[in-house]
């Protein structure tokens, strides 16, 4: 089958290469093979997918709301919880419920616009749901919600580990069997999402979406963290935050960085709640109405009533308790106290602005901004990457030795050209990152800035620095990794040595 990848679709030319050898290669392999070329080229050219991980109660579902911008994500425990969920784009609103079988049945949204909470269908059936929105985000990544790995029952963990990111190939077309579908599975890239601590399973799960991404390492270059509920975290536990519960968040989030590297880029404070009120239209001017009538209340008054939820709403006071009920469950007790310090700051500030300084204080903009640097900024690297380990998965579930030889061959042809440069970091940085390289550990961690970062200045560890300062640091560290893989490097550091050299050097000629 010849796929109709659209050439102006792929992320760029790393991905254009990928695209023209599976096609090259398809009338040379078994049918079984050319099947799952088909289904790379098909993934090559949609958008880059997006796995919201965690584990189970830890806001995934309340996090990808507030990424789409819609409350389309059930966030209440129900059927839908426990199946993998792929948003995407769509020119109509729908949603399809695949079934293991292949066929789709097609349901309408809620009422309130969010995927219906039971299905009325027999779950145990269904493979997983795609969900369509008409919404911008969704035009360059696709956002998979998850049941929580590590977490779950047996069906659930069985579904996320297949399904993370595999779509049944389209209607009409070749069926892949279950080895080679296996081999093209996976998301592309992953957002984690932890809470205070981060423990034994949040490990594990990483390790799952390694598993599940036909052996494709998470790490630095497709894997970001967030540390999610930000505002529960009591920032006399910990040191050195003042009192200041975002200051508390940021200094746990690098703790958690340092403990979750090298599998993930980085780890960020979020409040995914407030975030999703103030994103997807559900903080209205009824609520801020509600909020300027608590601004009113003497000091004494409302310091007690925030003291804890359960005195926030039984407390007598003018506001009916089904109100602060409410602003309570879009904002908690952290954004009701922000929004009422800002109103007492500027007694005209308006909804809107209101809004937009509660998803400020949320912390989405901070990670929105990660996810374009790390994802967007290297989608074609990324989907490039992954489109090759599924190529050489599949010459490999092959068992055609001429077949298998004939692909591999391909492939280094293909990471000869200078082009492909980008492909042969991302190879190292993997090695080192897997440990199946053995780095000393400063070197190790400069492989990791250098095939991790998108800017020059912080690939080349100098923040701020001049043209000319990186430059020189540049040429200089090529030279080093130079010698390094002649004189003193072992046969497989050798190799990662050449690579980094080669960076440093394309880098150095950049700048000049």
């Amino acid at each position: 089958m010849t796929a109709t990848t659209d050439q102006g679709r792929l992320a760029g030319p790393l991905s254009v290469s990928v695209a023209n050898l599976c096609r090259r290669l398809q009338p040379q392999v078994s049918a079984r093979t050319a099947a799952g070329f088909a289904e790379v080229l098909r993934r090559l050219g949609a958008p880059l997918q997006v796995a919201v991980a965690g584990r189970i109660k830890s806001g995934k579902s309340t996090l990808v709301n507030a990424l789409i911008g819609r409350r389309v994500a059930p966030t209440d425990v129900g059927e839908c919880t426990r199946l993998v969920t792929r948003f995407q784009y769509g020119t109509v609103d729908r949603i399809e419920v695949v079934f293991a079988g292949g066929h789709k049945q097609v349901l309408p949204f809620a009422p309130d616009g969010s995927i219906p909470a039971e299905l009325g269908v027999d779950i145990s059936k269904v493979s997983h749901i795609e969900a369509y929105l008409t919404s911008a985000v969704l035009q360059d990544m696709t956002v998979i919600d998850t049941p929580g790995l590590g977490s779950l029952d047996a069906a659930s963990v069985s579904r996320t580990e297949q399904l993370l990111g595999a779509a049944r190939a389209e209607e009409g077309g070749d069926e892949l069997d279950e080895t080679s579908r296996n081999a093209v599975a996976g998301a592309e890239a992953v957002l984690y999402v932890v809470t205070q601590g981060v423990r034994a399973d949040d490990q594990q799960a990483l390790a799952a979406f390694t598993a599940a991404t036909a052996s494709r390492e998470a790490g630095p270059v497709n894997a970001i963290a967030v540390l999610n509920k930000a505002d529960t975290i009591p920032p006399e536990s910990v040191e050195g935050s003042d009192g200041d519960v975002w200051k508390a968040a940021s200094i746990l989030a690098e703790k958690q960085g340092l403990l979750l590297k090298p599998r993930v880029a980085d780890v960020l404070p979020v409040i995914g709640l407030i975030a999703e009120s103030a994103e997807s239209g559900n903080f209205t001017s009824a609520d801020a109405d509600a909020l300027r009538q608590l601004a009113a209340l003497d000091d004494a008054t409302l310091e007690t009533m925030l003291m804890a939820a359960d005195i926030f709403t039984s407390w007598d006071c003018d506001v009916p308790a089904g109100t602060r009920l409410r602003l309570l469950e879009k904002l908690d007790l952290y954004g009701i106290r922000r929004a009422i310090d800002a109103i007492r700051a500027d007694g005209t500030i308006t909804a809107g602005a209101l809004r937009r300084l509660l998803l400020a204080a949320s912390g989405l903009d901070a990670v929105r901004a990660r996810l374009n640097k790390v994802f967007a900024a290297r989608a074609d690297g990324i989907k490039a990457a992954a489109a090759l380990a599924s190529v050489t998965a599949l010459a490999h579930a092959s068992g055609d030795p001429a077949e298998r030889q004939r692909v591999h061959d391909a492939i280094e042809v293909l990471l000869a050209k200078p082009e492909a440069h980008q492909l042969r970091l991302l190879e190292a940085l993997t090695l080192v990152v897997a440990g199946a390289v053995d780095m000393p550990e400063d070197l190790a961690e400069e492989v990791l800035r250098v095939g991790s970062n998108a800017d020059i200045d912080e690939q080349l560890g100098l923040p701020g620095a001049s043209r000319p300062e990186l430059a020189a640091h540049a040429l200089e560290r090529a030279g080093w990794w130079r010698s390094f893989a002649s004189f003193g490097a072992t046969p497989a550091q050798s190799r990662v040595a050449h690579v980094v050299h080669r960076a440093y050097f394309l880098i150095w000629q950049q700048l000049r």
